[in-house]
């Protein structure tokens, strides 16, 4: 690639940055400053007060997501992929599954993931919801739409997913950048006719305000950090962009156009205290309002559809790592296998979306909601950060601490002034937590419950196919692919073939699918193949987390090594388990009875692997757990 090409394509992936990545902090300014300086927090308004939030503000954007997500969380990639998923998997293969960090380790990464859904939930909600209240400060009249109108948005755009994003993806980045240049230009208006508000540019402001209000900086501190609720998004989206466009956007454009901004509504704040009620529309005076309305509202869009996407990449690869069971997942872009449309939580999250709206029914309030999820998501992804870079970089230990010991700490005091609206609404993103952790926990739980089952009367396949071949059965043409667990056995279709049938294939393989730590696998060592004589043979097939398993394509790969299958006189056979709750396992009886509805409702193994149906044979079989 010419150096002329390389910084055009860096510039393109800069520009798609500014769109996907900073669509949700991008937002913030639309509701952080009305919340801060809410009745409900008691910070008075006044200079010292405004010039203590703002540098608070800006500087906090500098530490958490200038420094610790930039800086150092970016350097914590996954082979270039990056979100809470990848972050889990690349510090289990850095600690070791005999590491007594390990499973501690496991419940950390569910922790920060079941959070992530519900951050996915209020971040749609309140930014939707805070763009069009922007209906009221042109025309108090317009109230009673808010919500109707918000409810229309959400559900035009949830409904839309099916058809996929590719179309519209183009356009966001341009769109995001103008977005962005308008935040800075209101910034720098508002900065121009009041200049004392960049005192605060000073730490100083912001330390004297923490000192000064004490308890009431404290609780403040909760809305504050709506500021900075976004920054995991930038670590999510590092396989589609790359660390460097991401940094740069950052940098060269975000960054500097959130913090004139928010210096700008300082400024405005200090000249017209009366504009507190919503300082972002009051920005340019009366005749702006409408104008800011529309382009809020089509970056709030954007900003829930990064949001959309998001979850359904998290909910991918937890399916794929085996936290989630296997759902229906269609691709809905023949270029680009990231763009996926998972239905059923598609419309799991709009329910969920839309009743936040319809309970909470203020932007306000849903802040109240917002912060707790995030603080911690925050907190879970720097104590992971720590076993990356102490065990995969093999950092001195005191360095570790002292490079993740005060994000630590930082993180804990605001995820400490967030749980004081535990009561007033942060109880809904963590009860959606809770509710995704037990079902990740469950899931994750049960299969190994069954995976032991299975494995307590198996039988070693090399033993059992010496056995076999001294009278073998009559051999029928054709291929037979018998799915087979991980470990030694043999797989149970098999037998139940042989008990039903009794007759084997011409040619027999044994295939196991391996998911790897790691976000993709080299083509080069997609499969092994081993022989075990008689025509029979064990296939290993392995694929990353964030891949697409696809097992035709898979045997096509065989012709390199020499063994051509035709898809035509190829049967797949699979076992299907109908798992039955024995109420005596070490699981409570009603994670049994919840795993077993999972299991059944679980998407058809053929189908998830895109074997053709009309290839497949399931044998059944009940499992006690």
């Amino acid at each position: 690639m010419t150096d002329k090409a390389q910084s055009s394509s860096v510039a393109a992936l800069t520009l798609g940055a500014i769109g996907v990545v900073y669509g949700d902090i991008g937002t913030s300014p639309l509701y952080t400053m009305k919340e801060v300086f809410s009745p409900e927090y008691g910070v008075a308004l006044v200079q010292a007060n405004v010039l203590g939030v703002v540098s608070m503000i800006v500087w906090g954007l500098t530490f958490f997501v200038s420094l610790k997500y930039v800086t150092l969380i970016l350097r914590a990639d996954n082979r270039g992929e990056g979100g809470i998923m990848a972050l889990v998997a690349l510090t289990l293969s850095a600690v070791g599954r005999n590491s007594r960090f390990y499973s501690m380790l496991c419940l950390i990464g569910l922790i920060g993931a079941a959070l992530f859904f519900g951050d996915g939930v209020i971040t749609p909600a309140i930014s939707v919801l805070s763009a069009v209240e922007g209906l009221q400060v042109a025309a108090p009249h317009f109230k009673p739409f808010i919500i109707p109108t918000t409810v229309m948005i959400l559900t035009c755009l949830y409904w839309i997913q099916h058809r996929g994003t590719g179309g519209i993806s183009r356009l966001v980045g341009p769109i995001m950048l103008v977005w962005f240049v308008l935040l800075a230009g209101l910034g720098i208006v508002n900065i121009i006719q009041n200049p004392v508000v960049l005192k605060a540019l000073n730490p100083y402001y912001a330390f004297l305000f923490v000192i000064e209000n004490r308890g009431i900086a404290f609780v403040a501190l909760g809305a504050i950090v709506l500021a900075f609720t976004g920054a995991e998004a930038l670590y999510a989206d590092m396989g589609h962009f790359g660390k460097s466009p991401i940094r740069r956007a950052w940098f060269c454009v975000v960054f500097p156009s959130l913090s004139l901004n928010y210096l700008g509504q300082g400024g405005l704040l200090l000249a017209h205290p009366e504009f507190v009620t919503n300082p972002f529309y009051q920005q340019l005076g009366p005749w702006s309002v409408f104008p800011l309305l529309v382009m809020a509202t089509i970056a709030t869009i954007i900003a829930s559809q990064a949001t959309i996407s998001g979850t359904y990449s998290i909910v991918q690869q937890a399916i794929s790592l085996g936290f989630l069971p296997r759902m229906k997942i269609v691709y809905t872009s023949a270029v680009e296998k990231g763009q996926i449309f998972i239905p059923l939580i598609n419309w799991l999250q709009y329910a969920a979306v839309v009743g936040a709206v319809v309970l909470f029914g203020e932007s306000s309030n849903l802040a109240t909601a917002y912060g707790i999820a995030v603080t911690l998501t925050m907190l879970m992804t720097t104590i992971l950060t720590f076993f990356v870079i102490r065990y995969k970089w093999k950092m001195n230990l005191a360095l570790c601490l002292a490079v993740t010991g005060l994000f630590t700490v930082f993180d804990s005091v605001l995820f400490a002034a967030n749980t004081l609206k535990l009561e007033e609404g942060g109880w809904f993103p963590v009860l959606l937590g809770v509710i995704m952790f037990v079902i990740m926990l469950t899931w994750r739980d049960g299969r190994e419950l069954v995976k032991e089952r299975l494995n307590r009367d198996f039988m070693p396949l090399k033993d059992f196919l010496g056995s076999l071949f001294i009278q073998p059965p009559t051999r029928v043409p054709g291929t037979a692919v018998f799915f087979r667990p991980i470990g030694e056995g043999v797989p149970h279709a098999m037998l139940q073939n042989m008990i039903h049938n009794k007759v084997i294939h011409e040619r027999i393989i044994f295939l196991t699918l391996y998911i790897l730590d790691e976000p993709a696998v080299d083509d080069a060592d997609r499969i092994r193949i081993e022989s075990l004589g008689e025509n029979c043979f064990i296939l290993n097939v392995y694929y990353g987390f964030k891949e697409n398993a696809d097992i035709p394509a898979a045997l096509d790969e065989c012709e390199r090594f020499g063994m051509e299958i035709s898809p035509m006189e190829t049967s797949y056979f699979i076992s299907r388990q109908n798992i039955i709750p024995k109420f005596d396992s070490e699981m409570a009886p009603w994670r049994e009875v919840l795993y077993s509805v999972m299991a059944r409702n679980a998407r058809d193994a053929a189908d998830y692997y895109q074997v053709p149906s009309n290839r497949v044979i399931e044998l059944g079989s009940q499992v006690e757990i």
